[in-house]
């Protein structure tokens, strides 16, 4: 039985790998951060499966910017493969918080390299590296593949790049399985609510069943290459399995604009969006990413991979479990539910 450890198992991205390695018979431990709630609602599930019944799911607490903890963790784990997914991910906030996105998405890269040292596990662990789309910031080539040069523009895609280029150093200097994935924006019914994607369905469909009154966005001319994320961490797994370690760019090759995933989420609701959506300069970035489109064409070639689902068919999956959401509220709330919506 493999032995996989994943940082930010508690996320959208760390939720779906888990339950793809439980299915494929792994041992999984997770790192969590102790905090006064609890935050693993994307999680619960896999400890309810009769399957599962948690036998082979483990959380620990820790943290990125603990480095003896990592050390130790390592040292009692040995695990096989590691996934450094855990991260400040919002790119707004990092502005607001640059020092401590700084310490936890780019040393705490660091920490774990070291760890896996220090640990004695070069020549055991395969390590995958969450890198991204953001790197790219002020595209110098479009689309943006592998060898496109990065220029950041954001302490998020700063602190990513560092980390990215750690992972290179430290696999062409200790000959260390070390893997990044260059993932682009990747969106699911399990995204957080603060982020774009999730932010747009979440209050459409909450206008859609009486309650909310507006959604308040800023930029929407910005463009991106939107995946489902259910599907990217497959790729995940998969440069794992390599004989060879290298960086892949998962993406889908197409760009859509905010404006057009607002189009579409409300036109499957059946509302006219300029009726809602109104301007907040508070949610305007310092420095913009305009344009972000990934060519895959290296994963297909050398992983003989490629995106299933594409944009439309993902703003479907996510307005749809999302009006589910909206529906269970509006009963709570005692609204009166529309005589007809969507997806009935």
């Amino acid at each position: 039985m493999k032995k996989a450890l994943i940082t930010g198992i508690t996320g959208q991205d760390g939720s779906y790998l888990a339950e793809l390695l439980l299915a494929k018979g792994y041992e999984v431990h997770g790192v969590i951060r102790r905090a006064s709630t609890f935050n693993t609602s994307r999680i619960e599930h896999l400890y309810r499966d009769p399957h599962v019944n948690g036998v082979r799911l483990f959380l620990h607490y820790g943290d990125l910017a603990d480095s003896v903890q990592m050390v130790k963790l390592l040292y009692d784990l040995q695990p096989d493969e590691i996934y450094n997914l855990g991260a400040q991910s919002h790119v707004r906030v990092s502005f607001d918080i640059p020092e401590y996105t700084g310490d936890v998405d780019g040393l705490g890269a660091q920490r774990i390299l070291e760890a896996i040292r220090e640990a004695g596990l070069v020549k055991k662990v395969r390590y995958y590296q969450a890198s991204s789309s953001e790197m790219f910031g002020k595209v110098q080539e479009v689309p943006q593949t592998e060898t496109t040069p990065f220029w950041p523009r954001s302490p998020y895609g700063c602190a990513k790049v560092y980390a990215h280029w750690l992972t290179v150093n430290y696999r062409e200097s200790y000959n260390l399985h070390a893997s990044n994935g260059i993932l682009f924006n990747h969106e699911s019914p399990r995204r957080g609510e603060t982020f774009v994607t999730r932010k747009i369905t979440r209050a459409a469909t909450r206008i859609k069943m009486g309650l909310q009154d507006a959604l308040y966005m800023g930029n929407l001319d910005a463009k991106r290459d939107w995946g489902y994320a259910k599907e990217y961490v497959e790729m995940m797994w998969v440069m794992l399995q390599q004989e060879k370690p290298d960086d892949y760019v998962v993406a889908t090759n197409e760009t859509h604009s905010v404006k057009e995933f607002i189009e579409e989420t409300f036109g499957l609701l059946g509302l006219d969006w300029q009726k809602y959506v109104k301007y907040d300069a508070r949610y305007e970035r310092p420095a913009e990413v305009d344009l972000l489109i990934g060519n895959p064409a290296k994963a297909k070639r050398q992983l003989g991979w490629e995106p299933k689902v594409k944009f439309k068919e993902l703003v479907k999956i996510m307005t749809e479990a999302d009006l589910d959401l909206a529906k269970r509220e509006a009963q709570i709330a005692g609204l009166p539910q529309p005589s007809r919506t969507p997806f009935a």
